[in-house]
């Protein structure tokens, strides 16, 4: 069956903006987020994101190699996974437990300069045929879905493109909402703006609307004041956490609630709580992390760092995030995508020919751990 007429594609009106270099940026020149913003949160059915346990990291099992910047990573109930290379558009399938990574779709349109190209992917919860794809188009970031050796439909278009800071991960929450984590283009002041997509976690319904129960009626804005948002996870209460790449001095871990406007750029880390922004629960100088995806297996946050070149494990408690732990330090070079597949193994991507990695033989390449 082919999926139903093509959506409308929803644009947002953004604000045109001065372009603001980063490292210029000057926290006095934003005040505190206004009052108010808060909501509760909105219902979702707190479904664990993945299976029990914990996958073993001392069995790793190569599965795929010579790929070129593999960035997004989804899974079919079944177990069939999708990779997107960044560079080139292509889709590949790899069947469930491993084997060769088999190209199957070329996404039309992509245009890959910098850190833009062919990001992140979903499969749809309601059908394992449709496929969900964020990509850097000629003139925007957008969202398409397809089926596969079908043409796409766009579902949300208009979101600022760059060389640097476009976002791109995609997730179905617990709820069946799409969130999507976007970047701020290399313009901060988008990040704190409401009417502007770009800084943000948006939650969309599948044909790519404004989700119900959003803190603002009819926009797609879930939180804002982010920079650059690449890790998007659930855990088995139901808890949104988000990756944020840090400016100069710390890369975090947020616990995403709706309405809340977590800092960028007035405050980098910690230290907004004060004056009404989000405070992180866990922070990293930039060089020991730029997280990048993230994945939660039973009760720990895995964290693929792209400049620290390690996996952080980071224990989930009932009141928030303990010590983080490194694992596979500097054994893999710059890791990009983690996910857990449903068989309750950990899936891990390099991210080494992507324009600042150290290329091995058989880079760019998929790790797998089997569940433990």
């Amino acid at each position: 069956m082919r999926l139903h007429r093509p959506v409308r594609a929803l644009t947002v009106a953004c604000v045109v903006i001065t372009a603001v270099a980063c490292g210029a940026t000057d926290p006095d020149d934003f005040p505190p987020p206004p009052s108010g913003l808060t909501t509760a949160p909105v219902a979702t059915s707190a479904a664990p994101s993945s299976p029990g346990g914990s996958p073993d990291l001392d069995i790793p099992e190569e599965i795929g190699t010579g790929l070129d910047v593999p960035w997004g990573l989804a899974f079919r109930p079944d177990g069939t996974a999708f990779v997107a290379e960044r560079d080139t558009g292509r889709i590949l399938r790899i069947a469930p437990g491993g084997g060769a990574a088999e190209p199957v779709h070329q996404v039309p349109g992509v245009v890959a300069r910098g850190e833009g190209g062919l990001l992140g992917l979903a499969v749809s919860p309601t059908d394992p045929e449709v496929l969900y794809a964020y990509f850097t188009a000629e003139s925007d970031n957008r969202i398409v879905r397809f089926r596969l050796g079908e043409q796409p439909q766009v579902v949300f278009q208009g979101l600022a493109k760059a060389g640097n800071h476009n976002g791109g991960r995609i997730a179905f929450g617990p709820d069946g909402m799409l969130y999507v984590g976007t970047g701020d283009a290399g313009e901060p002041r988008r990040s704190p703006d409401p009417a502007d997509p770009g800084g943000k976690i948006l939650r969309l319904t599948p044909d790519g609307q404004a989700a119900p129960g959003n803190p603002a009626p009819g926009s797609p804005v879930y939180s804002r004041g982010h920079r650059n948002v690449q890790g998007l996870a659930w855990d088995s209460r139901g808890r949104l956490f988000a990756a944020e790449f840090g400016q100069n001095r710390v890369d975090e871990i947020n616990l995403i609630e709706p309405g809340r406007d977590y800092g960028w750029p007035a405050v980098e880390g910690a230290g907004g709580a004060d004056r009404g922004y989000a405070d992180p629960l866990v922070t990293w100088g930039t060089d020991e992390a730029s997280p990048s995806g993230i994945a939660v297996a039973g009760d720990t946050l895995y964290v693929a760092a792209l400049r620290g070149e390690r996996l952080w494990t980071v224990p989930i408690g009932p009141d928030g995030l303990g010590t983080p732990s490194a694992e596979l330090a500097g054994r893999y070079g710059r890791l990009r995508t983690v996910a857990v597949a449903p068989d309750g193994a950990l899936w891990l991507t390099t991210s080494n020919t992507d324009g600042r990695g150290d290329p091995s033989d058989g880079d760019d390449r998929i790790i797998r751990f089997p569940a433990g």
